[in-house]
């Protein structure tokens, strides 16, 4: 399905946020245009693997938004544009003339999604998706998460408020402005931590033996045997005899399939999880 095609989408936004979202926008069929300072895309210099991935099939033009004549590139765009896409902070919007009230009462038509850092007051703060992540209890280590939680899932609320003001624009005939907020995404992310769901101790958070990583013979492996058919065959293959799922919670349990694991090496376990239906991945050291 392409429910954006015959969409016009235009960007302002640099790094990955924003150049994700317009990623999503461009695969549901929008036709997507990018403008960029002169200097170009910081993501461009450090990683042009992901540059090219997230910009692929996108008409990129160079505009310096500071000069008149940057801006007269930018009102040629928006005279043709059904959304527009920032990621600035909203001081630096008010410099650039991109007021949300002075866009509408020009051109009436069109919808802005503004992707910030944080809701309402906040959105001038100056931040990442790290202190996103921390904020919202996501980092409880000193390890660095595993991926850019908070800049991903903004990129995937940026691209459902693209849809949402195609489909007002649709009904009404007119644009709307959407705030995206990477705090609040991060904190969606993190709902089932809010919920206690992944806290220590909890069936997802290490209190189930058959939700767990343990460390085979050659590696590691990811084991996601939490409903109770998938649990007892895991128990059978260990030697455990589970008499109720709370058999799942016991340290001996949790004991005894880290003693088993350690047995075995990561092709033992695939072809286990295959003749066994066990749900896991095998993983290097």
């Amino acid at each position: 399905m392409k429910p954006l095609k015959g969409v016009r989408v235009l960007s302002l936004s640099l790094n990955l946020p924003g150049p994700a979202a317009l990623m999503r926008c461009k695969e549901m069929g929008a036709s997507c245009v990018k403008l960029e300072p002169p200097s170009g895309d910081p993501m461009g210099l450090y990683n042009q693997n992901a540059y090219s991935q997230l910009h692929t099939g996108v008409r990129i033009a160079k505009a310096d938004l500071k000069t008149e004549l940057g801006q007269r590139a930018l009102h040629r765009e928006l005279a043709k544009t059904d959304v527009l896409l920032t990621s600035f902070r909203p001081s630096a919007l008010k410099k650039l003339g991109l007021v949300w009230r002075d866009l509408h009462k020009q051109y009436p038509q069109l919808s802005v999604v503004a992707i910030v850092g944080a809701p309402g007051a906040r959105a001038e703060e100056p931040g990442h998706d790290l202190t996103y992540m921390a904020e919202n209890e996501l980092v409880p280590g000193l390890e660095l998460p595993a991926s850019l939680y908070a800049d991903m899932g903004g990129s995937l609320m940026a691209s459902e408020a693209v849809l949402q003001a195609v489909l007002t624009q649709r009904t009404k005939s007119k644009g709307i402005y959407l705030e995206i907020a990477l705090s609040e995404a991060a904190a969606y992310i993190g709902l089932p931590r809010t919920w206690g769901l992944t806290k220590p101790g909890a069936a997802v958070g290490g209190g189930h033996a058959g939700y767990k990583v343990y460390t085979c013979k050659d590696g590691r492996v990811a084991v996601a045997a939490l409903e109770s058919h998938f649990a007892v065959s895991l128990c059978k293959l260990a030697g455990v005899t589970v008499e109720s799922m709370k058999t799942l919670f016991a340290p001996q349990t949790h004991a005894s399939i880290a003693a088993w694991v350690a047995t075995k090496t990561r092709r033992q376990l695939d072809d286990l999880a295959v003749q066994h239906d066990i749900p896991l991945h095998t993983l290097p050291k």
